[in-house]
């Protein structure tokens, strides 16, 4: 009977053509209840001098089926795998697919504009922490614990004391205790403010603040170099205006603003920032800074400018966005809308 089953089994075996249909025909002989198996497990019921010769009859039988069983499963899994590889193919011949393109945030472009600006009237680009110290924040820039300024900044504390910047300000007198003048840099980053979110302010949002220091300088460098801003920024025949303002590390202070032909419509006065000639408090504060570390005083006695503008501001307006919180959504269809200008 098992030299039946074999030549059954090998012919069924040959003739399957998929896995599925190979472990069909193995569960049928060699399975736990298969043809085969079943004759195994009859041996006990024949005498004990039959026993030996027919168990090693079934027992080649199953040698067999199972040698036939694993050279054709090794050949059906080759092909399939040949099948699978064809049909996955990829012809590297064949032109690519268009992918859409990012760009770059609203933000970062008004940066780098600002940047290029700058950077051809000589101005070192340069960033600092975004945690700081009481001292760099407010004292050293004439702002002391009991100035209303003070007030004017809702300021994110940390629990050893220190804070989240409020303004850049701050890298000011970090980069003069650190270098002599003669000097130009504009200073980027984040800075941080407790304060109501509405469409024009966030809790946390961006500047780029100017300093220059030397001998001579005047207000007259200060409008030069904020008209050559607008310039650069709403082309050639951009116009600035200045009036007064306070600012308790500028002396004079002022406000400035730019006249912006709209192309969505009404043309009318921006304004961008403040600025002014830094306080000589602010530089007596530096060469305190400086003594104390061993440096000579080399500020007390020079003049220079500073000024301070929101990426943000012109962002939204050069772009038509309505409300600040379009840049820090998390969900992209808020800024979806503005997809198409802004590429």
């Amino acid at each position: 009977m098992s030299d039946n089953h074999q030549q059954e089994a090998l012919g069924a075996i040959a003739q399957a053509d998929t896995l599925e249909g190979l472990q069909a025909v193995k569960t049928k002989y060699v399975g736990k209840s298969g043809l085969v198996t079943k004759e195994l497990g009859a041996l006990g019921k024949l005498p004990p001098e039959e026993r030996k010769a027919r168990g090693a009859g079934i027992n080649a039988v199953r040698q067999a089926i199972d040698a036939a069983l694993t050279g054709r499963e090794a050949i059906l899994k080759r092909a399939a795998l040949d099948a699978r590889l064809a049909s996955e193919a990829i012809d590297v011949t064949l032109p690519g697919l268009p992918l859409p393109t990012g760009g770059l945030h609203p933000i970062n472009r008004v940066y780098d504009d600002l940047t290029r600006i700058y950077e051809r009237l000589g101005y070192a680009v340069i960033e600092g922490p975004e945690v700081e110290d009481e001292h760099h924040n407010f004292e050293a820039l004439n702002v002391p614990w009991y100035h209303p300024a003070r007030d004017l900044q809702d300021t994110f504390w940390l629990e050893d004391g220190r804070l989240l910047r409020t303004h850049t300000s701050p890298m000011q007198i970090r980069y003069m205790v650190d270098h002599e003048p003669a000097l130009k840099i504009v200073v980027r980053g984040k800075v941080y403010r407790y304060e109501a979110t509405d469409a024009t302010h966030e809790a946390m949002f961006h500047q780029l603040e100017g300093l220059v220091v030397g001998d001579g300088i005047s207000m007259a460098d200060l409008k030069g170099t904020i008209a050559e801003m607008a310039r650069g920024l709403y082309g050639p025949s951009a116009k600035v205006r200045f009036q007064p303002s306070y600012y308790p590390f500028t002396e004079p202070g002022a406000d400035f603003a730019v006249w912006w032909e709209n192309p969505r419509g009404e043309s009318k006065w921006l304004e961008l920032g403040g600025c002014g000639m830094v306080h000589p408090n602010v530089f007596k504060a530096v060469d305190d800074l400086r003594e104390a570390e061993g440096k000579p005083r080399v500020y007390e006695g020079k003049t220079g400018f500073a000024f301070g503008l929101g990426p943000e501001r012109i962002a939204m307006l050069k772009y038509g966005i309505p409300d600040i919180r379009y840049f820090y959504a998390n969900d992209p269809r808020v800024l979806g809308q503005f997809r198409g200008e802004l590429g």
